[in-house]
């Protein structure tokens, strides 16, 4: 299938610009589909196969991107049914059929199939991907709901929501985040509508204003308190909180070396440490704490497909804003778009969109 006018911007070489090119027509197999990009986010991750030289599965050049919601536009002979669907396509694509999938872990199948890493992804205005694992988005949208907003759940949401389903958050516990910026806040959100008293620790003013008013009961900016401090407020709180789980359930979503540390160091016991974030950098802990304090650390590789459902219902209902959490940019900016999200100097989750005329495309 030919599609007049597709193009996208690739990934040739490490530390390089993103290189716009024309897309070759694309031809699903039969259970696969072509996609119209509505919105695609850029993450940290891709910052880490183009800037820090983590490397792709698939070899360059290669479109990077994993957040994305689109338009099924043309589909393979086995399904035909998602033709003219408004989709978001999962991060990681499990192949069904492997000992992961079959013992139910299929965000470690080795088959998997993940955007902008096994092959071309969403910095473009299409992308043929497989089938499998799609979730499909329930049309109408709310009002102030776009399509290319609801691209961020395809990571950013569910990845958090994953972590706090395993952890089994519920009214009981107190939650605590270590970076409440996309991801973090995010899962500040999700934890909250779960009805767990809620922690946001942050270095960024901005991004502890904004998860107070979106569910933090406590925001804490790390940066300006020492660590038995921080310790301290974090303790006083969840006493003064009254909920009576055992242990804190931490969430590690800075990425960083210091959330990294912060977070391990505030196990307690039967604490819980989800790691969320990720960065390539080594830190020093001392493992014996979850020994000695009989807790757990558990990390979590995106989240699987049959959990995106339950993740969007939670945005459809209101109960996870994305709007505040994130900005949009035209597709056509996107090497400088993604070059200042390498730099830090875009503070929001940056996603790309389709624009014509102009105009935001409507899907």
């Amino acid at each position: 299938m030919r599609i007049d006018g597709a193009y996208g911007y690739r990934l040739v070489a490490v530390g390089q610009p993103l290189e716009r090119f024309e897309l070759p027509p694309m031809e699903p197999a039969p259970d696969e589909v072509v996609v119209e990009v509505f919105g695609c986010g850029i993450c940290h991750t891709d910052v880490g196969f183009a800037i820090d030289g983590v490397p792709t599965r698939k070899p360059l050049p290669l479109v990077l991107g994993h957040e994305i919601c689109g338009r099924v536009v043309d589909a393979g002979d086995n399904v035909r049914a998602w033709l003219g669907r408004l989709v978001i396509i999962p991060a990681v694509i499990p192949c069904g059929d492997c000992p992961a999938c079959r013992a139910h872990r299929p965000t470690i199948c080795r088959n998997q199939f993940m955007p902008g890493n096994d092959g071309d992804g969403g910095f473009a205005t299409n992308v043929c991907v497989p089938a499998r694992g799609l979730c499909p988005v329930p049309e109408p949208l709310p009002a102030g709901l776009s399509a290319d907003l609801l691209s961020v759940v395809a990571d950013a949401v569910t990845t958090p929501w994953e972590a706090i389903r395993r952890a089994g958050v519920g009214p009981e516990d107190v939650a605590v985040f270590v970076g409440s910026g996309g991801v973090g806040g995010f899962g500040v959100q999700i934890a909250a509508a779960l009805g767990a008293a809620v922690i946001a620790i942050d270095i960024d003013s901005g991004k502890l204003e904004l998860a107070v008013q979106h569910g933090a009961g406590l925001a804490l900016k790390s940066s300006s308190m020492n660590e038995k401090d921080l310790k301290t407020a974090v303790r006083n709180f969840a006493r003064q909180s009254g909920r009576k789980n055992i242990g804190l359930k931490v969430f590690e979503t800075s990425g960083t070396p210091a959330g990294q540390q912060t977070a391990f160091g505030l196990l307690d016991f039967g604490g819980y440490l989800a790691v969320v974030g990720f960065t390539p950098k080594k830190v020093e802990l001392r493992l014996s704490n979850l020994m000695a304090f009989d807790a757990t650390a558990r990390g979590n590789w995106g989240c699987p497909p049959d959990q995106y459902p339950d993740a969007l219902e939670l945005v459809l209902r209101g109960k996870v804003a994305i709007a505040p959490y994130v900005e949009s940019h035209s597709l056509d900016d996107a090497p400088a778009v993604f070059d200042a999200v390498a730099r830090h100097s875009i503070t929001h989750r940056a996603i790309l969109k389709r624009v014509a005329n102009g105009n935001q495309e409507k899907p």
